[in-house]
Formats: C-alpha cells, sequence, structure tokens
C-alpha cells in the first residue's frame, strides 16, 4: 500500500507551457512556493515522487505514470483556468482516477477569482465533463477557492482521503475563513 502525503496537481497543459493556452504558469507558480524558505507554504508534491515523463512518451507509459502519482496523494489541487474544460484527455482522466479510483478530495482552484467563492454551481460554466458529473452524482468530494495562497494552503493541510469535504462536490469555505486568509469582497 502507498504511503499517501502527496498533493496531486492537475490543470490544462495543452502540450504548451504559454499562458494563454495552458495552466502550467500556476502549476510552477505553486512550486516556488514550496521552494521559497521564508513563506508557510509547503506541498509534498506528487508529480516530485514518480520518475519525469516527457511529452512524448508513450500515453501508456504516461498513463502508468500519472496513476502512480495519484496512488501516493492524499488529495489533488485541480487548476481550473479559462482553457481546462478543454482538456478532452489528461485532466478528465484524473479527475476520474482520483475520485473513482483513490477517493482523493478535489481543491478546486479558480485562477479567474480573487474573492471569496460563496456559490459554485455559477462557476460550472468552468467544470470539465468529469469534474460535473462527480458533482451531479455527488461521488466527487470538492471545495471551490480562489486561486489564492493562503486558501490553497489550508486546503491542502485539511483535505485528505482519510478527511473528505463536508458538503460534497459543493464545499466552500466561510465568510470567517476568507477573512482570515486575507480574502475579502
Amino acid at each position: 500500500m502507498a504511503y499517501r502525503n502527496g498533493t496531486y496537481v492537475a490543470f490544462h497543459a495543452n502540450g504548451t507551457n504559454i499562458p494563454s493556452k495552458s495552466d502550467i504558469d500556476y502549476y510552477n507558480l505553486m512550486k516556488a512556493w514550496t521552494a521559497k524558505t521564508d513563506n508557510e507554504f509547503t506541498m509534498n508534491n506528487s508529480h516530485d515522487k514518480a520518475s519525469a515523463v516527457r511529452d512524448s512518451s508513450k500515453k501508456e507509459t504516461l498513463k502508468r505514470s500519472l496513476i502512480e502519482r495519484l496512488k501516493n496523494s492524499k488529495n489533488m489541487v485541480l487548476i481550473i483556468g479559462e482553457t481546462t474544460l478543454l482538456d478532452d484527455d489528461w485532466v478528465p482522466f484524473e479527475i476520474e482516477k482520483a475520485v473513482d479510483t483513490y477517493k482523493i478530495p478535489i481543491i478546486a482552484a479558480y485562477t479567474g477569482y480573487s474573492t471569496p467563492i460563496r456559490n459554485p454551481s455559477v462557476l460550472r460554466k468552468h467544470w470539465p465533463g468529469a469534474l460535473a458529473t462527480r458533482i451531479d452524482n455527488e461521488t466527487a468530494s470538492v471545495i471551490h477557492i480562489p486561486f489564492k495562497k493562503a486558501a490553497l494552503l489550508d486546503a491542502i493541510s485539511q483535505f485528505s482521503h482519510n478527511k473528505p469535504l463536508n458538503g460534497k462536490g459543493l464545499g466552500i469555505y466561510s465568510d470567517e475563513a476568507y477573512k482570515a486568509f486575507g480574502i475579502t469582497d
């Protein structure tokens, strides 16, 4: 049995690192926050636990590597940007395995939002189909937050396969929590 202490980060890469076509910059920002020693943001990155796979690797090799990373994860940060719902291969696969196989809670972090998220249903237009389906059938444990360091840090440290979220697929933080994070309207 794998030791599940990592955070798996899923994002739409689109085979590029161009910010307007990909969410890789947000993933890289999370890695930079973790590497910086003068702040409290820490994340045990599941992608660092398995051997690296290049974009040119065969699909089955990449799939095996992603599954190995998911097996070692306690939660998933799903970076949701403008192009996430366009991903029709890896993000849906990652969501499916995270929820259906490994029972990993999802931290849906929205890149276009800087204020508290109080009604995640209105953000449905940004959800990949795999996420929408699992929210609708109440199999996904999801908290919806803006892509902000304090909210991410709290969610990563708080939610895991052993401690899922209340509220099933439409979990949110309270106004008091957002105030503590310094996130206001």
